[in-house]
């Protein structure tokens, strides 16, 4: 690139999708409203100062973005999109806060200031909110700004030893070189939301073509703590998880006991219906994946780490750090003090490396394809 590309990132929380672009990318303005994101993107980015805003969306106009960006990034709250949420969609009181960065793009195109490119990022359950009806009216609220569009669903698991699917909607003015039909990250939830799409719509839609990247060479355990640097459960809390397993989940527990080495798994704790009942379960995984990494509002939304081997069966909570690098964010990353607002950082951001693939494979070449004027 003979420039540096130019880009607005909303809803920025600590800045993973500025890492994960790179630094062949400028940040013009970036914002959020959550004081503690706010001020970790501060301590991660020296010229914050110059371009972050800390507030509500809703409260910013046109005239609080600078020039004209190549690309505006928006990681817009996803609770009421969630599976695990009350699916609230579009309407929802967090969601609607795309709406807050929607009118702003609005805005900057009726000042011919629209950004050339924009990337919305969510959970998957945006293709499935209400029916699919949410995410048509965000493809019709792009097509009707002039933007061509698709989407894929990359899991961050094919980069990092998370499992992280997410959902990135990506669009553009002028032309833009893709694939004839579907790839790799077209997933079949991608497949049905694309086929219950107006006729309208699909005519805009854009087959976006990334490669798969190389296999990850890192498990679970290549990121954690040494175990003289953390907290250990004491043996009674661990006896109470191992209690809250269902058989299936117990019999790995004790199938990776049995042997010498030391297997890592990660455990959530989650409700389920058994015999009409809900009761509180604790799952684990052994596949060298922690589960999805949330924000910690509450205490099952903890991760926990089992430790089974030689006999033996050790727990503790994921650390803040472990989280951080769950992420892709570096240990030279500055994350807040104390393990909640830690995990809350982290638990609530896009996965660098998954950001810095779309950005290499779809978004830098469909600006250096497009027919758009390159932004000033």
């Amino acid at each position: 690139m003979s420039r540096a590309l130019t880009f607005y990132e909303f809803f920025a929380g600590g800045g993973m999708a500025r890492l994960g672009l790179g630094e062949g990318w400028r940040c013009l303005f970036a914002n959020d409203f959550d004081p503690l994101k706010a001020a970790t993107y501060r301590a991660n980015f020296p010229d914050a100062q110059a371009h972050f805003h800390e507030g509500d969306v809703w409260r910013l106009t046109p005239a609080d973005l600078p020039g004209r960006a190549d690309l505006a990034w928006a990681s817009s709250p996803c609770q009421d999109f969630s599976l695990a949420g009350g699916r609230a969609g579009l309407a929802g009181g967090r969601s609607s806060a795309f709406f807050g960065f929607w009118r702003l793009v609005e805005g900057l195109d009726s000042e011919g200031r629209a950004p050339r490119a924009i990337v919305v990022e969510n959970v998957s359950g945006l293709l499935t909110s209400h029916d699919g009806r949410d995410f048509e009216a965000l493809c019709a609220a792009l097509a009707g700004r002039g933007y061509r569009f698709g989407a894929l669903e990359i899991d961050a698991a094919g980069f990092l030893p998370q499992s992280r699917p997410r959902l990135f909607v990506v669009a553009v003015r002028g032309r833009a070189t893709a694939a004839e039909g579907p790839g790799p990250y077209h997933t079949r939830g991608v497949l049905q939301a694309f086929a219950h799409l107006p006729d309208a719509l699909k005519a805009r839609w854009i087959w976006w073509a990334p490669p798969t990247p190389p296999a990850r060479n890192a498990d679970l355990a290549s990121v954690l703590e040494l175990d003289g640097a953390v907290a250990w459960h004491p043996p009674a809390k661990t006896a109470a998880l191992l209690a809250l397993m269902a058989p299936a989940h117990m019999a790995r527990v004790e199938a990776a006991k049995a042997r010498p080495e030391v297997s890592v798994g990660a455990v959530f704790r989650r409700m389920r219906t058994e015999d009409g009942v809900r009761v509180q379960r604790a799952e684990v995984r052994f596949d060298g994946l922690s589960g999805c990494l949330r924000t910690p509002r509450g205490g099952s939304s903890r991760q926990t780490l089992v430790f089974a081997g030689g006999g033996e069966v050790r727990s503790r909570l994921l650390t803040a750090r472990e989280a951080a690098r769950l992420m892709g964010l570096p240990d030279s990353y500055r994350l807040p003090d104390g393990l909640h607002a830690g995990l809350h950082v982290a638990g609530d951001g896009v996965a660098v490396p998954v950001v810095r693939w779309l950005a290499r494979h779809v978004l830098e070449p469909a600006l250096a394809a497009s027919t758009e004027p390159a932004a000033a």
